[in-house]
């Protein structure tokens, strides 16, 4: 069974720093790209981030470019979302997703198994 959990969400000032990760199991996760989206209420899921399963390649939602920052260790079987001088805007829920192959996808149908998400608010 894949499992896709999530981690280090929660209240920071605008301005600030998180580091999300994203735990995975049941999977070979390095076969696989790995993404990030994120949901505010009343709103579709909007793409954040894209990692190649090897980590070669990335792909950003325009409004995190050259703020955020998706890596990866696929040793640890774990992703991560390095989000730098956050806005009031990008509070929402963050959930980590697996793509069907290996490259880095920006719709949400290309993406096999997600997890719960984690919490980020951003206060001004």
């Amino acid at each position: 069974q894949v499992q896709l959990v999530e981690s280090g969400g929660g209240l920071v000032q605008a301005g600030g720093s998180l580091r999300l990760s994203c735990a995975a199991s049941g999977l070979i996760f390095s076969n696989y790209g790995l993404g990030w989206f994120r949901q505010t209420p009343g709103e579709d899921r909007e793409f954040v981030a894209a990692i190649s399963s090897g980590g070669d390649r990335t792909n950003y939602g325009d409004s995190v470019k050259g703020r955020f920052t998706i890596s990866r260790d696929n040793a640890k079987n774990t992703g991560y979302l390095q989000m730098n001088s956050l806005k009031p805007e990008d509070t929402a829920i963050y959930y980590c997703a697996a793509a069907y192959f290996g490259g880095t996808p920006i719709v949400e149908l290309a993406y096999r198994s997600w997890g719960r998400g984690t919490q980020v608010t951003v206060s001004s």
